[in-house]
């Protein structure tokens, strides 16, 4: 992993199309005693809510001074595709290979929260222009699975699932009649099978590991239901692959929207604390949780001070901003995700805005220990509402 420099990025500057840092990234590739061409796929990631440049292509490990008897120069050739054409000077540089001997390229956006998800994810703290190297991914054990799935996904790479999930595999066909039951029921049956976790005592760690083990019983299923039709295959029919992997995606980010909903909603009636979930404010806005309730909102005469509203997403990127124009009276909003690694440049921009980020305790890690200081956790939150409750005299 490294900082990208202007002669590896622009090709105005250089048509050498090589990454520095040959002795890093022997660690990697060993010593060639021949060209190595390794297959890569390409990947290019910002924080924009498009989807990320893909390319495959191949990468060439040499030593340029292979006949030399005392000295050796390696090079990492990457020829011209739709990634190397957008990277930019000050990018975040991945290169990892992988077990099967392929190789990932990941370039992301300098600066921007995916870069420093992808940071977090590896445990690789850039901090010079060469090249930082980690080894043995796979023992690490130390990662957060629903932050670390998340971060995985947008590289492409379908995380695994725990085994254990699939002891659940047959009791999930027979209890829903070998559908997908509506978000609501799955969610109640993902808590019921975590029954030590204690949405009063720690509503942090139950919202999390609600949320973790609904998603792994969601993929198992999912993966056995969609089986058949996968095995089957598509022929020719390419548009109607893009219409089921698009369907298999969208239903993927609506359910784990409601799902978060879903958990929020049984541990804030877990802490007995008032509020209405959906309801409008102005027009069509609807914040996803609003305390006390919407009659005390309109109530001109109620403390606007005494009112609290929360938006609710799994992942922010740049849609943070569509909860500042949710309830008008409210000057001082909040917003609980899940998203882990959030860069400074974004969470500085929603403390201007008068936005507070909610965040899972267990999350807190991922942020730099000066955003930690601006974070409430889940506790923190049921706590403040509570609080503001018992001011107003609300029954």
């Amino acid at each position: 992993m490294k900082t990208l420099s202007a002669v590896e990025a622009d090709p105005s500057r250089s048509h050498q199309h090589e990454f520095n840092g040959a002795n890093p990234l022997m660690k990697v590739f060993g010593a060639a005693t021949e060209k190595q061409r390794y297959e890569a796929l390409y990947i290019y990631l910002s924080d924009g809510d498009d989807e990320p440049v893909v390319a495959k292509g191949n990468l060439t490990w040499y030593d340029a001074r292979l006949n030399h008897a005392t000295r050796t120069e390696h090079r990492l050739y990457f020829p011209t595709n739709q990634v190397s054409m957008v990277a930019a000077e000050g990018d975040l540089l991945v290169v990892a290979r992988r077990p099967d001997n392929s190789v990932l390229v990941v370039i992301a956006q300098g600066g921007s929260t995916i870069a420093s998800q992808v940071q977090w994810l590896f445990g690789v703290h850039v901090e010079h222009k060469g090249f930082s190297v980690r080894e043995e991914l796979e023992t690490e054990q130390d990662r957060i699975h629903f932050a670390s799935a998340f971060i995985l996904e947008q590289l492409g790479i379908e995380p695994d699932d725990p085994v254990a999930a699939e002891n659940y595999l047959d009791t999930m066909l027979a209890k829903f009649n070998g559908k997908l039951p509506a978000t609501n029921l799955f969610s109640a049956y993902a808590r019921e099978t975590v029954p030590e976790l204690d949405p009063v005592a720690d509503p942090d760690g139950a919202l999390l590991g609600w949320m973790e083990r609904e998603e792994i019983l969601f993929r198992t299923m999912e993966k056995h239901l969609l089986g058949d039709r996968l095995q089957k295959g598509f022929a020719d029919d390419v548009d109607g692959f893009l219409a089921f992997s698009l369907a298999v995606q969208n239903r993927r980010k609506s359910r784990s929207g409601h799902a978060l909903e879903n958990h929020l909603q049984v541990i804030f009636n877990s802490n007995k604390v008032r509020y209405e979930r959906g309801v409008a404010t102005e027009g069509k806005a609807k914040p996803d949780f609003l305390f006390p309730g919407s009659k005390e909102y309109r109530d001109a005469a109620y403390d606007a001070a005494l009112l609290t509203m929360l938006g609710a997403k799994t992942t922010c990127k740049d849609r943070w901003r569509q909860v500042l124009a949710e309830a008008k009276r409210i000057e001082h909003k909040h917003l609980l995700t899940l998203e882990a690694a959030i860069s400074s440049h974004q969470t500085d921009q929603m403390r201007e805005h008068k936005l507070q980020l909610v965040i899972p305790r267990g999350l807190h890690e991922t942020f730099t220990p000066a955003q930690r200081q601006t974070l409430l956790t889940v506790a923190d939150f049921t706590a403040m509402v509570k609080e503001r409750e018992g001011r107003s005299g609300v029954a």
